[in-house]
């Protein structure tokens, strides 16, 4: 039997459906993120086909990116019986918790100490490289970090500097909220602004359908700029509109339980 007919949850899954072409290991990777994070979690093949389909992604599509996710360690896959059974490995878990934060922070950041590290043009470049791939560092130029948090030790070869009061200027705004992040930013903020309040009566699995794409939407937005305050902002950024929007439809659509995505017969 397929999922009952629901106008509402067709429309709004038309809305919600990423404008850009979505990658399906991606839309999975964002799928277990939400759903079934914890050690031990496992969601049946036959659920992950029923949540995913609607979004018009083909089951021959799914099997491909789970091939991918298994053969990049992110994904293991068993047999329950006659059905199958997937779950995060040891590293998707990691990799899943270490944006979990950032993705479902119902604030913006708002750090206070603030320090700035610079690397002679060669020497020390390295260094600096290294630095920026923590979270909490934004490259001002090819030389030149701002990040927030404490003073990072053991790094003779570069200049750190404390910064007591900071003026953001346009061109790094722009900068850091690219025009092309903007317009996605903007592009879900009016696609949540048309969703009607859920009805009653959506399925187990069609929750996790709604659910797997805003987030999946929403970590395409957030994830790709630093975690920095207002001040930083371009004068349109919509991203603490969209933030808003994001979480009160989330909070209308509990997370289901995944024992529940499976008592509904395909």
């Amino acid at each position: 039997m397929n999922e009952q007919h629901n106008p509402w949850f067709d429309t709004t899954v038309q809305q919600l459906n990423d404008p850009q072409n979505q990658r399906v290991w991606s839309v999975i990777v964002s799928l277990f993120g939400d759903l079934a994070q914890d050690k031990g979690a496992r969601i049946s093949g036959s659920a992950l086909t029923r949540i995913i389909t609607p979004m018009g992604i083909k089951p021959e599509a799914i099997r491909v990116a789970l091939h991918r996710l298994r053969k990049d360690g992110w994904i293991e896959s068993a047999r329950a019986g006659r059905a199958s059974v997937h779950y995060l490995t040891e590293y998707g878990r990691n990799q899943s918790a270490a944006v979990t934060p950032r993705i479902y922070e119902r604030r913006a950041a708002a750090p206070g100490a603030w320090h700035l590290l610079i690397a002679e043009d060669g020497a020390g470049q390295a260094t600096l490289d290294d630095v920026l791939l923590l979270s909490n560092y934004v490259a001002v130029n090819r030389t030149t970090a701002l990040g927030h948090g404490p003073m990072p030790r053991n790094l003779d070869d570069l200049l750190a500097a404390g910064v007591n009061s900071m003026r953001v200027p346009g061109w790094l705004k722009a900068r850091l909220f690219p025009e092309h992040l903007q317009d996605a930013c903007a592009t879900l903020q009016r696609d949540l602004q048309q969703i009607a309040a859920p009805p009653a009566g959506l399925t187990p699995a069609q929750t996790g359908t709604l659910r797997t794409l805003i987030v999946h939407r929403w970590r395409r937005v957030v994830l790709r700029h630093p975690d920095l305050p207002p001040s930083f902002h371009p004068e349109d950024w919509s991203g603490e509109t969209c933030r808003a929007l994001v979480f009160q439809l989330l909070d209308r659509l509990p997370r289901p339980e995944l024992s529940t995505l499976d008592t509904q017969a395909d």
